[in-house]
């Protein structure tokens, strides 16, 4: 071969300024999970093979003889090698200088602008930005080489960088190169080999590139045949009526990695200021993380059916058991996908995404209360959250909420059926907190709204404390608690006669409170006579303005309550035992001392607490004991 016969000496040339910083940032700092490589390979491959099916509808002839879209990965293990290929639009040995001799450019972004100028960008559905994700390639490879042919041209080039601020680009042989697209060869780190295992590869393809418009096949060694393992369908851009329960059933265990059957399948496009399609499902069943103390949503955020992350909290946190994706069409792809949540735009789909799934499952109440029960069962506590949390959704979530009480018979009701069913005078909706479904309905402090018939409210769950607190309403009634404040039952009547007491009784009675309320002195913030109960002797409440006595349990556990607030103490002035201490002789003032601190203690246990002093209690009772012996 003669000189004049040789190709043309590689040129090399330097990254634009600043780029060695931009690469230190892309390889180090953007990125924190390295498979993200392949995503965005995958991604622009993607973007060439639309770009040319663009082109082609006025330029049929770039597809020449080959005109369906693929992209192939091949794995070379004994060289350490990586390719991943396109048979898209390709680009010539400028749009290669340009395209990847700089990150602040993008050639996607120029295509677009040329689209746009010219008719408005109609049919252009790109996903990457070349020359941005691209370079995300050196987290694993100590050399990239990419080999480009452009649609319809005779000419091929090859660019090659190690990434560590100089490139070369140099003509190729076609027989080289590919008849059109692009070749991005990987010369893998040794410690980036298990990129070259065919398992690990599709694993990633499934799970971040699975649903790309273009068919992907994987080689699994040189010389092997090609296997597909994405078809290029996305199940989410079907139209409802072409996608079989089946198929939702088989895409929904995908997407939560659960076997069983979703309780609730959410399908919408959203068209207008903002596209996006999402595809949500409620699960059948508890999700082993459902309770994660990091609390983190489960959806997945996809731009034109490309996967940027599982992060980006699409719903709120009380919605962390919905499983599925959103898919939108308008959110940007800039310097890095991991931090797109960031987009404004991001915003309004996270509203409209939320309302829908509320809406949803409103609809299902409605419509399948029984299908209902089962999904409140499983995820009530966790949607109670959201009373607390979400404002602006507050009585939307009121309306979801399910309740036991006192009149459903171990069933469940709902807010409008309890306000339905409200007694005359009655002017809140009543409430219990605790901890036991079973303690709950065994309080005392329920037994004068039993004897009305007023429906209470059994709260069990943790988190009930808590949102009952945060000065809501339905339907104008406010909640209250039955063992806070005052009871304010005498404008409704007893369902039964009320038994009368005698006047030197209820005298006696009232001597009888003073005194123990003397005995108790700094134990005790009151003690009264009680409206609330009927048929125990005592019980203890919050005061009008203090604290929930189960909310201030449950600070003083976690250590946020600094004093507990000191209780009321309240005296059934017709129960026999109280009647009968009233009228104990003076002289039997030590036994009346004995039986104040006892029925303390009597009301703490019957709250679930224990004697605030055990030896005392056990000589007190002690005492009191022997006096009944003969």
């Amino acid at each position: 071969m003669t000189t004049a016969d040789a190709p043309p000496a590689p040129e090399s040339h330097t990254f634009e300024a600043d780029v060695a910083k931009l690469l230190h940032l892309m390889v180090h700092s953007v990125y924190s999970d390295k498979d993200v490589f392949l995503r965005e390979l995958i991604s622009n491959a993607a973007d060439a093979c639309e770009k040319l099916r663009y082109e082609a509808i006025s330029h049929p002839a770039l597809l020449g003889d080959d005109p369906k879209a693929r992209i192939t990965l091949l794995i070379d293990a004994d060289n350490r090698r990586l390719t991943v290929e396109d048979n898209g639009i390709g680009m010539s040995r400028d749009e290669m200088v340009e395209a990847l001799g700089t990150i602040a450019r993008s050639g996607t972004r120029a295509f677009m602008d040329r689209i746009q100028a010219a008719q408005g960008g109609e049919g252009a559905q790109l996903i990457g930005q070349f020359g941005v994700g691209f370079y995300s390639a050196f987290m694993v490879a100590d050399r990239v080489d990419v080999v480009s042919r452009r649609a319809g041209s005779d000419e091929a080039t090859i660019w090659s960088s190690d990434g560590k601020g100089s490139y070369t680009v140099a003509p190729i042989a076609l027989v080289e190169a590919p008849a059109r697209g692009t070749r991005v060869v990987l010369h893998l780190m040794e410690d980036a080999k298990s990129y070259t295992e065919r398992y690990r590869l599709e694993r990633i393809v499934k799970s971040q590139s699975g649903h790309v418009p273009v068919p992907i096949s994987l080689i699994e060694k040189p010389g092997a045949e090609p296997q597909e393992v994405a078809d290029g369908a996305a199940l989410w851009v079907k139209p409802r009526s072409e996608i079989t329960p089946e198929e939702y059933t088989d895409f929904y265990r995908g997407v939560a990695g659960q076997f069983d059957e979703p309780a609730l399948t959410v399908h919408f496009r959203a068209e207008g200021r903002h596209e996006y399609t999402a595809l949500a499902f409620v699960p059948g069943s508890t999700p082993f993380d459902l309770f994660d103390p990091d609390r983190h949503g489960r959806m997945k955020l996809y731009v034109k059916r490309v996967f940027i992350t599982d992060e980006a909290e699409i719903l709120p946190r009380y919605l962390r058991f919905v499983r599925g994706l959103v898919d939108s069409a308008d959110l940007p792809l800039n310097v890095s996908r991991e931090m797109i949540q960031e987009s404004p735009l991001l915003a309004a789909i996270k509203k409209g995404v939320t309302n829908r799934v509320l809406s949803e499952l409103d609809k299902l109440a409605q419509n399948d209360a029984e299908a209902y029960t089962k999904v409140w069962e499983t995820f009530g506590p966790v949607l109670k959250e959201g009373l607390y949390e979400d404002f602006e959704r507050r009585q939307i979530l009121l309306g979801l909420a399910r309740f036991r009480t006192t009149a459903s018979a171990g069933g469940w009701r709902s807010l409008n059926e309890y306000v339905s069913a409200l007694k005359e005078n009655q002017t809140a909706i009543y409430y219990v907190t605790g901890t036991e479904l079973a303690r709950l309905e065994a309080s005392p402090q329920l037994e004068g709204f039993r004897a009305r018939g007023i429906e209470v409210l059994l709260l069990p769950d943790p988190v009930d404390s808590f949102w009952v607190t945060a000065a809501i309403d339905y339907e104008g009634k406010p909640f209250k608690s039955v063992t806070q404040g005052a009871a304010d039952l005498a404008l409704i009547p007893l369902t039964e006669a009320k038994q009368e007491i005698d006047t030197n009784a209820t005298e006696a009675v009232a001597r009888f409170i003073q005194s123990v309320k003397e005995t108790l002195g700094e134990s005790v913030a009151d003690v009264r006579a009680s409206e609330r109960l009927t048929e125990s002797a005592v019980c203890l409440v919050a005061s009008e303005t203090g604290m929930d006595r189960q909310l201030e349990r449950l600070l003083a556990r976690a250590g946020q309550l600094g004093s507990a607030a000191k209780p009321v103490l309240e005296i059934n002035p017709r129960h026999d035992l109280i009647l009968a201490l009233a009228n104990l002789r003076d002289a039997e003032q030590p036994l009346r001392e004995d039986a104040a601190h006892l029925l303390l203690d009597e009301a703490r246990i019957l709250d679930g607490e224990l004697p605030a002093d055990a030896k005392a209690f056990s000589q007190r009772l002690a005492r009191v004991m022997r006096r009944c012996m003969p």
